[in-house]
């Protein structure tokens, strides 16, 4: 199976794609594939509501921009983790329209997205970790995606790069997080 870890931070190496990094290494660990996808800091675009995906039916979106190349692993991938540093108590724009582009080409394809595992993970310096995890489930739970619990909001702390290494707590919640998705993975397998 695949879990895809997607970075809504245009900070490549920073404090979300570490947090993402250690919500995979027990997936990894369990024998299942990784890779985790950019869409911070590229040219991905909001939702313009033109209506084509649902009457090309493609999996795509007409948009030509990052959200093509990023959707096409969403389908693939079994589990996706979505991580966004919190900016202003809220995602990135990035990350906004990759929730809204991917919610509404999954469900005008007759839900490509369903019964995936989906994760949200917030990077945040104080304040607002729990809006941008809620916002991100909104995607996860209108698809009709499996959102697994873990020991703490999935979020952890930190401002610089490589912060949230000193937060102990956040690290563990990741840990954990990681390994709700590989059980979850087993029972997928068993069930089919």
């Amino acid at each position: 199976m695949k879990a895809l870890a997607i970075n809504g931070s245009p900070r490549k190496g920073g404090n979300t794609e570490i947090l993402l990094g250690k919500v995979l290494e027990p997936i990894a660990a369990a024998g299942h594939q990784t890779e985790i996808a950019q869409v911070g800091g590229t040219d991905i675009r909001g939702c313009t509501g033109c209506g084509a995906c649902g009457v090309h039916k493609n999996r795509r979106c007409a948009i030509e921009d990052a959200f093509n190349p990023v959707f096409a692993k969403m389908i693939e991938a079994d589990a996706i983790v979505i991580g966004s540093p919190t900016y202003f108590g809220d995602l990135t724009p990035e990350t906004k329209a990759l929730i809204d582009r991917a919610g509404r080409v999954g469900r005008a394809n007759g839900g490509l997205l369903r019964r995936k595992v989906g994760a949200a993970v917030a990077a945040v310096r104080r304040g607002g970790a729990v809006h941008v995890v809620d916002s991100i489930n909104h995607l996860f739970l209108s698809n009709q995606m499996i959102v697994p619990g873990s020991t703490y909001w999935n979020f952890g702390m930190g401002m610089e790069a490589g912060d949230v290494l000193k937060d102990a707590e956040g690290l563990a919640n990741m840990r954990d997080l990681g390994e709700q998705i590989a059980w979850l993975f087993e029972l997928m397998a068993r069930h089919g």
